[in-house]
């Protein structure tokens, strides 16, 4: 059972009483996008230049790398994020990690990673997936960061931003439906993909879309 939570369409909550910690938990969503970006060109850089991948095979590892981080992407907002609280110490983690977000999801500082968790976490992925890819890591890695970076882009302007009026609207659409209807499904923010296969889409009609939508302007 998870613990619910009212979206607070204004306002933020303070989450640590440690002043330093508090300022590290927010950050301005262009800090990531430009750590994750230029780390990707960087791992590129170094794929062309010190190893001996071919063009093909750097642009397969890259593509293949995008798609697994919308696969993690699911998994870790499905299981992780929405972790059941049922002890005290889980509730909490839960909450710092992700259900102050519920309760609170137009507070933009808290829209994206900050900055030291952000290189820390690339740091971490380089090292393991190093250890099972090899030289493919530095094509494999950009491509996962990439699919990071466009999460992060998408998660901070479905609040930020009215819905355009083109195809991308239905990643405003989920998304609403995910805060402002139903928390157990629809865990997709970059891609709809893995909602579909593991079956938690949904069957929201029109009215139950437009309202979860209305509501989160």
């Amino acid at each position: 059972m998870e613990t619910i939570v009212k979206p607070q369409n204004k306002g933020t909550k303070q989450l640590f009483k440690n002043p330093i910690l508090e300022k590290l938990s927010r950050t301005h969503i262009a800090v990531p996008l430009v750590i994750f970006f230029s780390y990707s060109g960087g791992l590129l850089y170094w794929s062309i230049t010190h190893t001996s991948l071919s063009a093909g095979t750097t642009v397969a590892m890259f593509f293949i790398g995008l798609v697994a981080f919308t696969w993690v992407e699911y998994n870790v907002h499905r299981y992780i994020f929405h972790l059941a609280p049922t002890t005290q110490r889980r509730a909490n983690f839960q909450y710092t990690m992700h259900g102050v977000h519920h309760e609170f999801p137009k507070d933009k500082t808290r829209l994206a990673m900050p900055p030291l968790l952000s290189i820390t976490l690339s740091t971490i992925l380089l090292l393991v997936f190093r250890l099972i890819l090899g030289d493919l890591v530095f094509s494999f890695l950009p491509g996962f960061l990439v699919g990071y970076a466009m999460y992060l882009a998408v998660h901070y302007m479905v609040h930020a931003y009215a819905p355009p009026q083109n195809f991308l609207k239905v990643l405003w659409v989920n998304h609403a439906i995910h805060h402002y209807k139903d928390g157990e499904m629809v865990f997709g923010v970059s891609s709809p993909l893995w909602d579909y296969i593991y079956g938690t889409m949904g069957k929201n009609s029109k009215e139950d879309r437009a309202q979860a939508t209305a509501t989160s302007l």
